[in-house]
């Protein structure tokens, strides 16, 4: 695959937007094994399907998940991260039926998400690369 095979072709558009996403569980509750980070990704792999996106790398730990994913720019992060969180915590209880509630709403998921923008090249490259542009006279 080259370079060139990462980038998202639309009509108007050239893209290669990626997130670096954090979930944490509800109160840091250390739920996970490592049958059930199998099976958060599943449920995000079919997430993204149907978001037409895609998980480049996923691992996680008793408490939290890692994921990077590649995405289209019609995709907001918060829809993104609504539609990962709400598919895999439906498939999650479903698969395991022993997990104990973790509030009243029975949440697996805190509210809260880290987010941040994933790219080839550091913030001082790229503002030494648009710096360096010739402004024409």
């Amino acid at each position: 695959m080259s370079v060139n095979d990462d980038y998202r072709r639309g009509r108007h558009s050239v893209t290669r937007l990626l997130a670096h996403l954090v979930f944490t569980t509800k109160y840091r509750r250390k739920v996970f094994d490592g049958v059930m980070i199998g099976q958060l990704r599943e449920a995000f792999d079919s997430a993204c399907e149907k978001l037409d996106c895609r998980i480049l790398e996923f691992d996680g730990e008793e408490d939290h998940v890692h994921l990077l994913v590649e995405y289209p720019p019609k995709l907001s992060i918060s829809v993104l991260v609504n539609n990962l969180k709400s598919t895999s915590s439906r498939r999650i209880r479903f698969l395991n039926t022993h997990i104990p509630r973790l509030s009243k709403s029975a949440a697996l998921w805190s509210r809260s998400y880290f987010a941040c923008s994933a790219g080839g090249a550091t913030i001082k490259t790229l503002k030494a690369y648009v710096n360096g542009q010739k402004t024409p006279h």
